[in-house]
């Protein structure tokens, strides 16, 4: 028989790696609407399947007193299990520990974690509760979450990697979640910054006013450091989990097929897209009319909102959809949405999800301070991220298709594989008006009435050069089509480009327009 102190000490390190910093400090944590450690890997992971690793391992810090305040775990938990029946690894920062703080066997528990989810071809999940790299460990610990860095670049493209902050996430840890492909944040509780969580923002006598940096909100809308906000810890994690639904365990295999109910609407759709290009519309209608069921899952929601990602099924299948959104500066592309949809598109791109592009577009936003923001570098991430892509790619033109803001949007000429085109697309180096304003310029000043002219210019031009019947003529459209065969035509064309397959040059890699 074995000796009982001995069982009695396997025991009481569970016990003390089970308990993190107390239950003082897990009171604290609920009573500010946060869930443990360990309490968001059991919502996370299939009942009984969570197998931790490295449940006692303890940092080897020996100074400022933090001899004492060693425990096991040190403060992370690891570990593997399934969601949804599918292998995953994981990390879950515990605050009770010394408010989260990582160091060198800290870093290392996350970086065997993600090392072991690469060598299984199987997605990574971070939930990050932290004050950042522990002082008293100096360059050790910040050695440790250089090779975090460097093994997340690793990952990255091979496996999904999911970050989801649920407390704070300061300093050079914020990096790490940065290369990865998604973040959520929880409002109210969460916040990532790299200098600090408020700045002065006035001073007034003896009145000092502070500004809050890196909360929810902030990246979600302002910043688009955030993919998804949800208002609590649960509610959060099960987006977490939806989103896994949509995405394949590596880039060696396409997404699962989830059944659904399919949706055929697109015969209501001239009354949500009319004739009228001044009008604007929600085109996540459009989009709703031809995926299956509520199954539109949208990413940056509150961030470049003058245009639409996201992923959703057809027939079962995951696509990413990028659309033009009029409801937004006229669907115009601006710096923030070429880099919201360049991400999107890579990411898509990696994971094997075909990709289907609604444009309304009247090109890229005029004015100084697009130019002076980097518009030109910025809007030259879509047209690479599009031409780099080498999954199905499936073009509609709904309304307006002009100039470069169509070039951005994948046409037939860069590298759409099919390109389809509603009856009342126009498609132009720019809008009929401007178009007769440059080339009949003279023509119109000379004119009897020159109104009376111009008027009869623009609809000339637009009978002569705009409608999608010379584009198709010429083979930039492939067909011109009804909406009501929305569905049936991009479906068939998913179909048919299911086992598409590309041979690129080889060569190290590209250089894109960062």
């Amino acid at each position: 028989m074995w000796q009982q102190d001995a069982i009695d000490k396997i025991e009481a390190k569970r016990t003390a790696a089970r308990m993190g910093g107390g239950e003082a400090r897990i009171e604290k944590q609920h009573a500010q609407g946060k869930l443990t450690a360990r309490e968001r890997l059991a919502f996370l992971f299939d009942p009984g399947t969570f197998q931790e690793m490295g449940a006692w391992i303890e940092s080897r810090c020996m100074d400022f007193g933090m001899e004492k305040k060693r425990v096991p775990g040190d403060g992370v938990v690891t570990g593997y299990g399934e969601i949804g029946g599918r292998l995953v690894f994981a990390s879950s920062q515990d605050f009770t520990v010394s408010g989260g703080a990582g160091g060198e066997e800290y870093a290392y528990k996350i970086c065997d974690a993600l090392q072991m989810a690469i060598d299984a071809r199987a997605p990574f999940i971070m939930l990050n509760d932290s004050g950042g790299a522990r002082i008293q460990e100096g360059i050790a610990s910040l050695a440790g979450f250089s090779k975090l860095f460097a093994l997340n670049t690793l990952a990255s493209g091979l496996i999904p990697q999911i970050v989801a902050i649920m407390g704070p996430c300061a300093g050079g840890a914020s990096y790490s979640p940065a290369i990865c492909d998604f973040i959520f944040m929880v409002d109210k509780t969460s916040q990532m910054y790299l200098t600090g969580p408020q700045v002065i923002k006035s001073v007034t006598g003896e009145d000092v006013t502070v500004e809050a940096l890196g909360g929810a909100a902030v990246h979600a809308s302002k910043s688009g450091v955030a993919h998804f906000v949800y208002p609590d810890d649960e509610s959060c994690l099960s987006g977490v989990k939806r989103l896994l639904t949509y995405l394949p365990q590596s880039c060696e295999q396409a997404p699962a097929n989830v059944p659904g109910k399919p949706m055929d609407l697109c015969r209501g759709l001239p009354e949500v897209v009319v004739e009228n290009h001044r009008l604007g519309y929600d085109v996540r209608a459009v989009i709703g009319a031809f995926v299956d069921k509520r199954s539109f899952f949208e990413v940056h929601k509150d961030f470049a909102m003058n245009i639409v990602v996201g992923l959703a099924r057809m027939d079962g299948d995951t696509v990413g959809v990028v659309a033009n959104q009029p409801r937004y500066l006229g669907g115009s592309l601006d710096y923030h949405a070429a880099d919201k949809a360049a991400r999107f598109i890579r990411f898509c791109d990696c994971f094997n999800i075909p990709l289907i592009t609604l444009v309304d577009v009247p090109g890229f936003l005029p004015g100084k301070e697009q130019e002076y923001a980097g518009a030109i570098r910025h809007g030259a991430k879509m047209p690479y991220a599009f031409s780099e892509a080498t999954v199905p790619k499936i073009c509609l033109i709904l309304r307006k298709a002009y100039g470069g803001g169509f070039g951005a949007m994948n046409g037939k000429s860069m590298s759409a594989d099919v390109v389809y085109a509603w009856p009342i697309a126009q498609i132009a180096v720019m809008g009929a008006a401007g178009a007769v304003n440059i080339i009949f310029r003279k023509q119109i000043q000379e004119a009897a009435d020159p109104e009376a002219e111009r008027a009869r210019l623009i609809a000339e031009y637009e009978q002569t050069f705009m409608n999608p019947y010379v584009a198709a003529a010429r083979g930039f459209v492939d067909e011109v089509i009804h909406p009501e065969e929305t569905r049936a035509r991009l479906a068939g064309a998913l179909r048919m480009l299911k086992n598409k397959k590309v041979q690129r040059p080889p060569k190290k890699h590209g250089n894109m327009p960062l």
